[in-house]
């Protein structure tokens, strides 16, 4: 079971097409509209689609940043590695921090739901229930941590049936929607453009916002040392995942914008998506489309897991965490320490977020503090690409502008609009987002002083894809870099 026996996590589990599912997945397209529809609306009001699509562009160079980075350095901590590799290794630590505490937050954020939407399928009036909805959304959280924990290939299958049954159901409405003639209001360009937000603190918030629903496409990176052809895959599996979810979202928003009145989007801000559908196909919609939002709940539940286990995975091999959390199962394959670590934290907030009100009150905090955190180590990664490639940039327009500029844009653009939306969100949402990241200052001063060897790292260069000079103690250079060597097309 130890790492200091030299396991590492099993490569060559995944393919491509697992690769773009989990992608897909990782985003969760029928969770964010859900969830986050209202919020987005409360923010910037009929300018929902133009804030996705504003995002969408910088969070594009971003998955370009993360694309080019993982073809020189494939590990499963992603940002937390080449950050601290490019930046320093105390933003790279700041940066896995991030991952670790916005994904740590999700585990509430998205249990909720995934338990409200469960109980809404027997009975409309129980899903408002807090408390019965953190017990059955706890129980998916439990199914889905041990579904993790049987291994990557357990996992993705597990992906499989449910994204697919996802996307399938959000299909079907998106057709169904062009077709559906009594509508609130009509369709307008101008929910394209910067017209209808508040100035640029409204667009930067509403911006933060979106950031959230794209969120998770990056799991492709942390699953790098389980899948074949790594270096070309993950980052190809982003792109592609960013670029479906951008054309789901785009589609249920403007749909929303139609079909949808103001006054009902206010008034079902945890399910919007269900009284969308049950407007469209009156009787079935509703019920079908909470199936879609569940599947997709518990589904980025999954993904979710998967991000912040490998990162504290990495932490833990590389001594800037406890050492425990680097321990690998010997038949599973997975870092079951983390894996139980984190169960245990969630389990303990679930409890705690009773006491903070109800399912949308806790929703709209929770994604705003995410986005902060998302928007750090997002743009944290846009400049580690620019610092690795820059010797390179200026050898083809190809390399400067896909792997130089449009990542720099993604990195201003995530700092710009973590800045701009602090004096714009709650103070509660500030407190979590800034507050969690600050709470990581503990860990990376500790075990800088004991003196892990990531705070003295290999620089990494585009012009030669260089190994880490430093294996952790006590590991077997081989299998705890079992991801390097694969085939690669680069």
């Amino acid at each position: 079971m130890s790492n200091s026996r030299g396991r590492g996590l099993q490569a060559n589990a995944l393919g491509t097409f697992d690769t773009v599912v989990m992608a897909v997945a990782g985003s969760a397209p029928a969770y964010s509209i859900a969830a986050t529809t209202a919020v987005l609306v409360g923010a910037v009001g009929l300018a929902s689609p133009a804030a996705l699509l504003y995002c969408a562009i910088p969070m594009l160079g971003i998955a370009l940043a993360f694309s080019y980075l993982s073809r020189i350095d494939v590990n499963a901590g992603a940002s937390y590695s080449w950050v601290g590799r490019t930046l320093h290794p105390f933003l790279g630590f700041l940066s896995g921090w991030a991952l670790v505490v916005s994904a740590t937050i999700f585990m509430v954020a998205g249990s909720l739901p995934a338990g409200s939407m469960t109980l809404a399928l027997f009975d409309e009036g129980l899903a408002d229930d807090t408390a019965l909805s953190t017990l059955v959304g706890a129980a998916w959280f439990v199914a889905m941590l041990l579904v993790v924990l049987g291994g990557a290939r357990l996992t993705v299958r597990a992906q499989l049936l449910m994204s697919g049954v996802e996307l399938v159901i959000l299909a079907l409405f998106a057709i169904l929607a062009f077709f559906h003639t009594d509508n609130a209001r009509a369709f307008d360009w101008s929910w394209f453009g910067f017209g209808q937000f508040d100035g640029m603190a409204g667009f930067a918030s509403g911006a933060l916002i979106a950031a959230f629903y794209y969120w998770g496409w990056d799991v492709t990176s942390n699953l790098s040392e389980e899948t074949r052809n790594s270096r070309r895959t993950t980052g190809l599996a982003g792109l592609i995942g960013v670029g479906v979810v951008f054309l789901l979202f785009e589609v249920f928003t403007i749909a929303v914008n139609v079909v949808l009145s103001s006054t009902q989007v206010r008034q079902n801000e945890a399910n919007v998506l269900a009284v969308l559908g049950e407007e469209i196909w009156p009787g079935w919609g509703g019920k079908l489309l909470i199936v879609a939002v569940m599947l997709s709940t518990i589904a980025t539940l999954e993904t979710t897991l998967i991000q912040v286990t490998r990162s504290l995975f990495a932490m833990g091999r590389d001594r800037t965490m406890p050492s425990a959390l680097g321990k690998v199962h010997r038949e599973w394959n997975t870092p079951w320490v983390a894996i139980v670590v984190v169960g245990a934290v969630a389990l303990v907030m679930f409890i705690a977020s009773n006491a903070l009100g109800s399912v949308g009150d806790i929703l709209s905090d929770a994604i705003s503090a995410i986005g902060l955190q998302i928007a750090v180590y997002y743009g944290l990664a846009g400049l580690a690409a620019v610092v690795a490639y820059r010797k390179m940039l200026l050898k083809s327009a190809a390399n400067f502008f896909f792997g130089g500029l449009w990542p720099l844009l993604g990195a201003l653009f995530m700092f710009w609009i973590f800045v701009e939306s602090l004096g714009e969100l709650s103070r509660a949402a500030v407190t979590i987002g800034i507050g969690g990241l600050a709470a990581g200052l503990v860990p990376m001063l500790w075990y800088w002083r004991k003196g892990s060897d990531y705070y003295r790292p290999a620089a990494l260069d585009a012009t030669h894809t260089i190994e880490a000079d430093y294996v952790p103690v006590g590991a077997v250079p081989a299998q705890s870099r079992a991801h390097e060597g694969l085939s690669t097309d680069f």
